[in-house]
């Protein structure tokens, strides 16, 4: 059996074993950095990690090059497109790189941490610090909003220049270059990150209180997606948008948003269950299959058909317990990245 229905070329390799546990351990390459991984992602088939020490790391294996960011700062999130990485750090700067190893200063928010990130596939980006939000178009031209509290998350639409704010007591969905106040979906409560759906007809925001809030786009009704038993910080949507995984408990929980109500009235799948929370989450971007990272340090590969599993990481004996702080795959499918809090990471190449 295939672990893949659809997109033979993505995932061609894999086939299920008769006997269990199957592995992909020996595909893994190990990518020690020294510090805390906040972020990863590809430019084009190069990985790349940003880590709390301030730098990048464009991780191609046997040819890894350090690129310094944030010289005298942290980053603290990133947002990639996969041909530009930007970063924000505690030094208040937000930067850009590419693949070449190119780095460019965008701003400088003088006294203030940059709290989140947004990156559009055409180079659009937005940086939140505090409640100031500034969105920079195509042609440079950096637009600003004051939100009325703090902004913890940003999401850019996949269609049209439009950007969601996540704050306290909801959300605010922004045209930055209209002259009308920002739509406001109102919830109240702490709201950490924000996704719009690829479609763009739902907004999910996960909250302080464990739980998910989302809303239907076309006349704001709200659902509640709630029983997490910790914070939910990693939501990723499958390529066909149909399903949004989340991290947040001793499984992945997906939700489903095919139908015109989403998830109302439905119950989520869950797959990948241990006994360690799920920290991580990062759909494949071909098939319905789901990449997962926990808090002790593991790595599965999950297919949503039939919760099919694949290993990519254990905690050996004498490793660190650290959790997977990071996890993403390239744009064709053929090689995830994955980095922890302990400033371990590595490369999975899927066999031909």
């Amino acid at each position: 059996m295939r672990l893949y229905k659809t997109a033979p070329d993505a995932l061609r390799f894999i086939r299920l074993a008769d006997q269990k546990p199957t592995s992909l351990t020996q595909y893994v390459t190990a990518l020690p950095t020294g510090a805390f991984v906040t972020f990863a992602a590809f430019l084009g088939r190069t990985p790349v990690l940003a880590l709390g020490d301030g730098t990048l790391l464009l991780a191609e294996i046997g040819e890894p090059r350090t690129l310094v960011a944030h010289a005298n700062g942290a980053i603290l999130t990133a947002a990639c497109n996969g041909k530009l990485i930007i970063t924000g750090g505690d030094d208040g700067r937000v930067m850009q790189a590419d693949a070449g190893g190119d780095i460019t200063e965008i701003a400088v928010e003088k006294g203030r941490w940059i709290d989140a990130l947004a990156l559009r596939a055409d180079g659009a980006m937005a940086w939140a610090a505090g409640k100031m939000v500034r969105a920079r178009d195509t042609k440079g031209e950096i637009k600003t909003l004051e939100a009325a509290s703090g902004v913890r998350g940003l999401d850019f639409a996949t269609k049209g220049y439009r950007l969601a704010l996540s704050h306290y007591n909801g959300l605010s969905l922004w045209f930055p270059n209209a002259a009308a106040a920002p739509e406001e979906l109102v919830w109240k409560g702490a709201h950490l990150d924000v996704t719009l759906s690829p479609d763009g007809r739902f907004a999910v925001s996960s909250m302080q209180e464990t739980s998910l809030h989302g809303w239907r786009l076309a006349d704001k009704k709200d659902m509640r997606m709630s029983g997490y038993p910790g914070k939910t910080r990693s939501m990723s949507w499958s390529g066909d948008g149909h399903w949004l995984a989340t991290s947040g408990a001793e499984a992945c929980i997906v939700w489903p948003f095919q139908s015109r109500d989403g998830p109302m009235g439905k119950p989520p799948q869950e797959c990948g269950v241990r006994e360690a929370r799920v920290s991580r989450v990062a759909f494949h971007p071909k098939t319905l299959v789901v990449a997962l990272g926990y808090e002790d340090g593991w790595v599965m590969l999950c297919r949503l058909t039939d919760a099919a599993e694949l290993l990519v990481r254990a905690r050996r004996e004498g490793e660190s317990k650290g959790a997977i702080s990071a996890l993403a795959w390239s744009a064709d499918g053929n090689r995830l990245v994955f980095g922890t809090v302990d400033g371990e990471a590595g490369v999975l190449d899927l066999p031909k």
